[in-house]
């Protein structure tokens, strides 16, 4: 099986940890022991993981950590071997477990970690330098009010552990001075085989029914032992350029310098530094970036600092798709001993944020102090990461920032479409002949979603329509991921190979599963369960069948091997299943067919993905309610004004789509009929004269409907039935489809409460229309239709 790289940088990369999903058939491997990637004829070191597996216990997914030699400035292919006769032998990283906690040797790092500490590492050692507890202190909480918070951890597991990678993970719990208030977190940690660097992720959960107003939120790497915390915690006044002391914006001889601090921007200027640098006591530095780095670099110990708020936002232009990449962010503090570089990964995205280095440590401000607020609901969760790269006294300041830019924008392999489509693990999305026209209709829907800056809001859009409706009360509505955003960039990914969308997946499923989740709640009908699209993510919210979903959330388990996003998705279900059995859903017809169908798609995937029972009962009873909806109005219809009870297209697509994927796993006559008999009714009674769908059957509302979801009924009764009859209906719907023009992401922004929000439209459009576009598609090009 062949893995491709893109050409990305202009330095190659040895042994670089890279990570690949490995969809497989049905019934060709058993074991993940024989699976090797292969790059010039050898074993490179490889650590596979089994994500899914199929009913017969064979597996379905993998996901495959390996690392591989990169070439500067092309591309390359290696290759993975499911069955390799010769797997590589390098050893496993030594990850060493006892009663106290964990130790971690990778070749490059030593470190410990202790369970119930108040401290992440008990010590790191990098082979210039022996860290202990004392070095490095929190994340630390404080409030608005002027409540402060000590950390408590629980005990260390392991994740998992091989030749690429060891991951770790613990909870712990924010405590107050007066130890009257808690508020939960949990901490990972990643390392590489004989890298000099971890990745540090921080989730804070808002354990409490109230508001957490967040005044800081700092991570400390001290110096030494005898550095005073106190003296890194000090107030900063942050400058987007040096005081009168520096010497100017752009530095081309440094050699002139006289102040103690200076700037340069980019790596022409860097690499004259980095022949000519003197011997300092302490070099500081911070940079950031979103086209060349500035640096702020800072002799025998000088305060640096940078900060990211909304108002920096709104002057920095910025071309990137920012899912992939807006810039660079980091601190740096080297001496004669050593250094230590921390990047905080899409500071940027993620603001607010700030970073200090100056001669008694570094300084990485998640939420800096007289910054822009950040306050979290009850029961929301936030993840933020950093990388800690250790590194020689001597380590070019070039080396520093390539190994943040990449952290930023690492390396993403890819497979061929044919692969996925091969395994049979997805639904069939790849048409046999591709049209220009309709290729650039997907990918300019999937790319003109509006970007939103801000730590609670990045990975999430805003809605207009939703928005001036006045859902939000006057506040502005966020979409949570409607429709199931994620899942719709993971087909997209999979059937292109186009690295974005796979970026706009692990971006918009973070945010899911931290904010649009409800972690905390002294309402057992909200914990596990998303909220509906809502003003402030969830103030005011609901949560509703029809608006939560999975298959987006075990997308990204089979792409990250992130098994939060599987028990998140587990969540959702378990949610669902406790709202099935309120009385809103106990007589058929009462609730819509949007409720009920939505549900049925959940409960099937988590039953496909984990093979558990309890969800195939219930799925059982939503196809049974809709047999006897169907007998007691005749078709499909959903109640709307007191004294009717309506055709609602859409609506009755979902039911449609939802009860096909349940048929797909349990095929039944029955089933088939009902789908037909559904779909032959919105052809009789749902068009206008004119070729298209209306969008509701009331004559107050019988406007031209632009719902895709529609076309996707159209296409399921062709795969039933094999009779072209049914794509015909459609065409105009789908031309007019096509023929739509894409927001455009070259506009306004906007600071909006706590967001910055740049042009683009909600990602509720390309949610909502992929599916349906692309499997209509599909069939109309197997007829010679398109």
């Amino acid at each position: 099986m062949e893995i491709n790289f893109d050409k990305l940088y202009r330095y190659p990369r040895i042994a670089e940890p890279c990570t690949i999903c490995i969809p497989v058939e049905k019934g060709k491997i058993y074991s993940k022991d024989n699976v090797c990637v292969m790059q010039d004829g050898k074993p490179v070191p490889t650590q596979a993981k089994v994500t899914s597996r199929y009913d017969d216990t064979s597996i379905r997914y993998l996901f495959v950590r390996f690392m591989a030699d990169l070439p500067a400035n092309k591309g390359t292919k290696v290759y993975c071997e499911l069955d390799c006769k010769d797997v590589n032998d390098n050893p496993d990283i030594l990850c060493t477990e006892s009663s106290t906690g964990i130790e971690v040797d990778t070749g490059a790092l030593k470190f410990k970690v202790e369970d119930y500490a108040s401290y992440i590492f008990k010590e790191v050692n990098d082979g210039n330098k022996i860290y202990t507890n004392e070095n490095f202190a929190g994340p630390y909480l404080k409030e608005a009010d002027g409540t402060s918070y000590d950390i408590e951890l629980e005990e260390w597991n392991i994740i998992e552990c091989g030749q690429v990678c060891v991951s770790l993970c613990t909870k712990g719990v924010n405590v107050s001075k007066d130890k009257d208030k808690k508020i939960e977190f949990e901490i990972r940690i990643n390392a590489y085989a004989g890298k000099p660097w971890v990745e540090l992720s921080y989730r804070i959960i808002n354990t409490s029914m109230e508001e957490l107003d967040i005044a800081s939120l700092v991570f400390y790497a001290k110096a030494d032992s005898s550095s005073r915390l106190s003296d890194i915690m000090k107030p900063m006044n942050f400058d987007e350029k040096p005081d009168s002391t520096g010497c100017g914006d752009i530095m081309t001889d440094n050699t002139s310098c006289t102040g103690p601090v200076f700037h340069t921007r980019g790596t022409h200027e860097l690499e004259l530094f980095d022949e000519k640098a003197p011997v300092l006591d302490v070099r500081t530095m911070v940079g950031s970036s979103n086209y060349r780095t500035d640096f702020y670099i800072g002799k025998n110990g000088e305060e640096v600092n940078r900060h990211v708020d909304a108002h920096y936002l709104m002057k920095e232009a910025n071309e990137h798709f920012a899912e992939v990449l807006y810039g660079t962010f980091f601190a740096d503090r080297t001496d004669a001993k050593g250094g230590l570089c921390i990047t905080v990964y899409q500071a940027q995205q993620n603001y607010p944020k700030a970073v200090k280095s100056d001669s008694e440590g570094i300084a990485v401000m998640l939420v800096p102090e007289g910054e822009d607020k950040v306050i979290m609901q009850p029961g929301m969760a936030r993840t933020q990461k950093v990388l800690m790269h250790f590194h020689a006294a001597d380590e070019k300041i070039l080396e520093i920032d390539n190994r943040s830019l990449i952290y930023q924008m690492p390396d993403r392999p890819y497979i061929s479409p044919e692969m996925f489509k091969n395994a049979g693990v997805m639904p069939d999305i790849f048409p046999d002949k591709l049209n220009d026209d309709v290729e650039m209709f997907l990918i300019g829907r999937a790319d003109e979603h509006a970007r939103c800056y801000g730590m609670l809001n990045w990975g999430d859009t805003w809605d207009s329509n939703y928005t001036q409706q006045g859902r939000g009360n006057g506040k502005t509505v966020w979409s949570n991921n409607e429709y199931d955003y994620p899942h719709s960039c993971a087909l997209e990914y999979a059937r292109t190979g186009v690295r974005r969308f796979l970026d706009y997946l692990l971006v918009s499923t973070e945010h899911q599963m931290d904010v649009d989740v409800c972690h905390y709640s002294d309402n057992p009908l909200r914990i596990g369960g998303q909220w509906e699209h809502t003003a402030g993510h969830c103030k005011n919210g609901i949560m509703v069948c029809s608006h939560e979903w999975v298959e987006g959330l075990i997308d990204y388990y089979h792409f990250t091997g992130d098994e939060r996003a599987l028990t998140t998705a587990v969540g959702i279900g378990n949610n669902i299943l406790k709202l099935l059995d309120t009385p809103m859903y106990a007589v058929p017809g009462e609730a819509n067919a949007r409720e009920t169908g939505w549900a049925l798609r959940a409960l099937t995937a988590l039953y496909v993905e984990t093979g558990e029972s309890k969800w195939i009962d219930k799925c059982e009873w939503i196809v049974d309610s809709f047999k006897k909806w169907e007998e007691e109005y005749g078709y499909w219809l959903a109640p709307y004004t007191d004294n009717t009870t309506i055709r609602v297209g859409f609506m009755i697509s979902v039911a449609i789509g939802s009860v096909m994927r349940y048929y797909r796993v349990f095929p039944r006559e029955d089933i088939k009929d009902m789908i037909i008999r559904a779909v032959d009714d919105l052809i009789e009674n749902c068009m206008l004269g004119c070729g298209v769908f209306y969008y509701k059957e009331l004559p107050s509302l019988q406007r031209l409907g632009n719902n895709t979801l529609l076309l996707e009924s159209l296409a399921i009764a062709y795969e039933l039935t094999g009779d072209v009859k049914y794509l015909k209906p459609g065409i105009k719907t789908f031309d007019k489809t096509i023929d739509s023009k894409a927001a455009t992401t070259n506009g306004v922004k906007k600071i909006v409460d706590d967001a910055v929000i740049c042009a683009g439209a909600s990602t509720k459009g390309f949610a909502q229309s992929f599916i349906p576009v692309i499997t209509y598609y599909k069939a109309l090009s197997e007829n010679g239709l398109y």
